[in-house]
């Protein structure tokens, strides 16, 4: 009996701790909502990434891009694409994401390494959805996308003005070149 309670409590911790991680991880930062009346059809497609916060998983990367596709059971395929500037090589990962709860709200849980999902949330949008910002779970994600390698400077301005409000410090985005 005792081999079984050694095996089980930390089977049901890591199963508890998982659980708990996950429902962290796709939060959306205080002050930030996610767009409503958001259109998923819309919204599919390529965007180009013109600026994010530097971490591990895309560090020394431009020409970055992402291509949303819808799947046939609702969920949406997402192929992110990048090069290394210092290896000299393009990497790519292939994930998932489904929506947190109403598909018309913007705020959606993506996935390249599952069980673990993390928080995208589309929290600006111009009305043709040709620019997005998009916050992760806490201040340490955001990305500005276009649908193309650059952006006007007012759709710039607004979306650092938004950023800031809620608490990020948009002197540490990286802006990406798309110069190949």
């Amino acid at each position: 009996m005792k081999t079984i309670h050694k095996i089980i409590l930390p089977v049901s911790l890591g199963a508890l701790g998982l659980i708990v991680f996950n429902s962290y991880s796709v939060r959306i930062p205080r002050g930030a909502s996610a767009v409503k009346n958001f259109d998923l059809k819309k919204y599919l497609g390529r965007w180009y990434e013109i600026a994010r916060f530097d971490y591990r998983f895309e560090k020394n990367m431009d020409h970055v891009t992402a291509e949303y596709t819808e799947n046939p059971d609702g969920t949406v395929q997402v192929r992110n694409k990048g090069y290394d500037y210092n290896k000299k090589v393009w990497n790519e990962s292939i994930g998932e994401a489904k929506f947190v709860k109403d598909p018309t709200e913007a705020r959606l849980k993506v996935s390249f390494f599952k069980p673990i999902w993390a928080g995208y949330n589309v929290i600006d949008i111009d009305e043709d959805y040709q620019y997005a910002l998009v916050a992760g779970s806490s201040l340490k994600y955001l990305w500005i996308l276009s649908r193309t390698t650059s952006i006007p400077e007012s759709i710039r301005q607004r979306f650092i003005q938004k950023a800031r409000k809620i608490g990020y410090n948009t002197d540490e985005l990286i802006w990406v070149k798309h110069n190949q």
